[in-house]
């Protein structure tokens, strides 16, 4: 079978790799869609938050189909679509599906079917490989008590988690504004249902307080790590506003002007992954049946995998492989 396989850094191959022999307390899984993740590049750029060696197939965002069951498996059968979580955990160790272990970007793969959740028929493939970035953009709104529609809701960072995270809101019936400086991810945001969308190359602190009868917003969610961004979180909260970090962020120091969390006297919570709310976030994109594909910008085949690595991540917001 065809597999992407990172076989060192910057060194990523499609090449042919015998396909994986299933346990009787596993599944078979054909592979139908893939996403490639920003943390897919860390990957193959040699650098990811857990220790990691190659080679590796990646690809944590996927979609796929049942195609054998173990004897030892109940609840599942041929012919469901399925998605799966990626902090995992097996005999050996806990795994990162796709970093610590291999990944979805092959054909064919086994997995255990605890890891699994079924699609439901109202999700198409694509929304299916965007599920794991949307527990994720739920997870940054969850962690800090959710919304509703009396709240304005600031995401500042248009790529897929926040992108995610802007949609959860939305579908929760929040106002939503998105800060990006890109306008290919601002226009998807608007696709989303955000109310507004801001350039910060502007004041972007002014325009939030002039959208909001100057008082900011009940949540902001940083979704871009970048340090203008949390330079500026903070003052764009309301009195009492809770801030949730998602964006990645780690072993820079940033200046911030901390007194503002004392001075709005606000909830600051940081939140990575989505631990715990896959079943509810599925639920909520077929209960809502929110459109989560402005996001999917560009789709490769699995065998055109290294092109698709080639797109840089300022000319797309999601790549999707798909295995046809």
């Amino acid at each position: 079978m065809k597999a992407l396989v990172f076989e060192a850094p910057e060194k990523p191959v499609v090449k042919d790799v015998p396909v994986p022999q299933m346990k009787d307390s596993e599944v078979m899984i054909r592979t139908r869609a893939v996403g490639i993740c920003h943390s897919d590049y860390e990957l193959l750029g040699g650098r990811y938050i857990i220790p990691i060696s190659y080679p590796v197939t990646p690809g944590h965002e996927w979609c796929g189909e049942v195609i054998e069951v173990g004897k030892l498996v109940s609840g599942l059968a041929v012919g469901d679509r399925v998605v799966g979580e990626c902090v995992v955990e097996t005999p050996e160790r806990l795994h990162h599906f796709g970093f610590s272990m291999d990944g979805a970007d092959r054909e064919f793969f086994a997995v255990s079917p605890e890891w699994l959740h079924k699609l439901p028929p109202n999700l198409d493939d694509t929304t299916g490989s965007l599920i794991e970035p949307f527990t994720c953009g739920y997870y940054a709104v969850m962690r800090s008590g959710g919304t509703n529609a009396s709240e304005t809701v600031v995401v500042s960072g248009g790529g897929t988690i926040g992108l995610c995270s802007a949609a959860a809101a939305v579908g929760m019936g929040a106002r939503v504004i998105v800060i990006d400086p890109v306008a290919r991810r601002r226009e998807a945001a608007l696709k989303l249902g955000a109310e507004a969308v801001l350039d910060p190359a502007d004041d972007v602190i002014e325009q939030v307080k002039a959208l909001t009868g100057g008082k900011g917003a009940e949540l902001v969610i940083e979704a871009s790590g970048h340090d203008a961004s949390v330079s500026k979180v903070f003052e764009l909260a309301a009195e009492e506003g809770r801030v949730s970090m998602v964006g990645i962020s780690i072993d820079r120091m940033v200046t911030s002007n901390l007194g503002q969390i004392q001075m709005r006297n606000l909830t600051v919570r940081g939140c990575i992954g989505s631990p715990g709310v896959w079943p509810a976030a599925i639920r909520f994109l077929e209960k809502t049946g929110i459109d989560l594909s402005p996001i999917q910008t560009h789709r490769f085949d699995l065998k055109d995998a290294v092109e698709a690595l080639n797109i840089k991540p300022s000319e797309c917001i999601k790549v999707t492989l798909t295995n046809d």
